[in-house]
């Protein structure tokens, strides 16, 4: 295994690095915002479930993660990263005409735009860097914007609620425009050969079709999207189980806080050593191996014992992320670079939706099932993932990624 420090080997990659930039200071607004549209709603409604609209109206466009990826296929990326990010600049400001509840209509309509411009964004950055930068780094650059996103988790909803309390919900919105203007900027700096995208030789349903089809036919990334998918419904149940893990261990709701800590510092560990593990494993069986831990770290969690608790935060932080990292870099290194944004984009769909759906059930089997035989059932069904993601034979797959990266061309 390579001794190189991740940071060095992405940043000393001029294209890597300013990506990589463009990251941490549009996901700072992200985080910060995030965290203080629920506060907003709440404070001018007084109610719980207006507040929990916000989240769902961010993440509700995901659904149409297959359309809104072959938006990222029709353009060049870079620019269109550029336009991005200036139009959510402009957007973002409008929230400062929200006052009183009668603009939250503005709030949530803004808050829906963010959610599919984030998935269109996000398409087209995956596919920017799978073209522009070296695909050994790849790993490295994925595992690095993972630990950038969880260290701005940690420390943006701070700077967000310190802004909310000095100067409301718009002055929250201004700081997240204010990202989204940087990043624009770190955007237009970058030095990238961009083709101009061939006309599409179909149109509407057949060309987002055409990216399902290439990842349900791929043997090695089918696979490990199923996984992934499965992975994280199993994480969103586990999630709605915390405040009854933390009852259970006869501390107060706060206590979560903790947990949510220790968490994110497994996530930022297995961010910064997963392009090595990579290159030594491939994405297959550092998905499986890292599923394999998650599946122990949620059963016992069923276990009342503060250090327990504790590594078992450590663990989730660590083994969730790995199955996340090692999907989106399956994507970049076995997609062709025309169709990179319309099956990153329905990865991301396949992957993320059913945490939303494990997040909903989970809140309620919570109150009709007790949560420590749930932990177990859950860990029993992670190890079953696991085994047949590590069960599946690497020949095919292997055969599979071979012509997929002769037929790729950059982005």
């Amino acid at each position: 295994m390579t001794t190189r420090w991740t940071a060095v080997r992405v940043l000393r990659d001029r294209t890597a690095g300013r990506c990589l930039t463009a990251v941490v200071v549009s996901g700072f607004g992200t985080s910060a915002l995030w965290l203080a549209s629920g506060v907003w709603v709440k404070d001018l409604t007084g109610s719980d479930g207006l507040a929990a609209l916000c989240m769902l109206a961010m993440w509700a466009p995901t659904l149409a993660g297959p359309f809104l990826g072959t938006l990222a296929d029709r353009h060049r990326r870079r620019p269109l990263l550029v336009a991005l990010s200036l139009f959510m600049a402009v957007l973002l400001l409008t929230l400062c005409a929200v006052d009183g509840p009668g603009g939250l209509w503005l709030l949530y309509a803004v808050l829906f735009v963010y959610g599919a411009a984030g998935t269109v964004h996000d398409a087209a950055e995956s596919a920017l860097v799978a073209g522009a930068v070296d695909r050994s780094l790849l790993g490295d650059f994925n595992g690095l914007r993972m630990t950038a996103n969880e260290g701005m988790k940690l420390l943006a909803p701070l700077a967000g609620a310190g802004l909310y309390t000095a100067y409301g919900g718009p002055g929250v919105a201004v700081l997240d425009a204010a990202s989204f203007l940087a990043a624009a900027l770190v955007y237009l700096s970058l030095r990238v050969r961009e083709e101009r995208p061939a006309p599409a030789r179909e149109g509407g349903r057949s060309a987002t079709a055409e990216g399902v089809r290439h990842l349900w036919a791929d043997a090695g990334l089918r696979p490990l999207v199923l996984a992934g998918g499965v992975t994280m419904l199993c994480a969103g149940v586990s999630g709605a189980l915390t405040y009854a893990v933390v009852e259970d261990l006869g501390h107060s709701p706060a206590y979560a806080g903790v947990l949510y800590a220790v968490q994110g510092a497994g996530s930022v560990t297995v961010g910064l050593l997963s392009g090595p593990a990579l290159r030594r494993l491939g994405a297959r069986r550092f998905a499986a191996y890292g599923i394999s831990l998650l599946a122990v770290a949620v059963a016992l969690r069923a276990v009342p014992y503060d250090p327990a608790a504790w590594a078992c935060a450590a663990a989730v932080g660590v083994g969730l992320p790995a199955a996340l990292i090692a999907v989106l870099t399956g994507v970049q290194q076995r997609t062709p670079g025309p169709l990179l944004g319309r099956v990153t984009a329905t990865a991301g769909t396949l992957v993320h939706t059913p945490n939303v759906i494990g997040l909903a059930a989970g809140a309620v089997l919570v109150e009709l099932l007790g949560h420590r035989a749930q932990l177990v059932a859950l860990g029993v069904v992670l190890g079953v993932t696991a085994a047949v993601l590590l069960g599946q034979s690497p020949a095919s797959a292997d055969r599979t990624a071979a012509r997929s990266a002769s037929d790729a061309s950059p982005a």
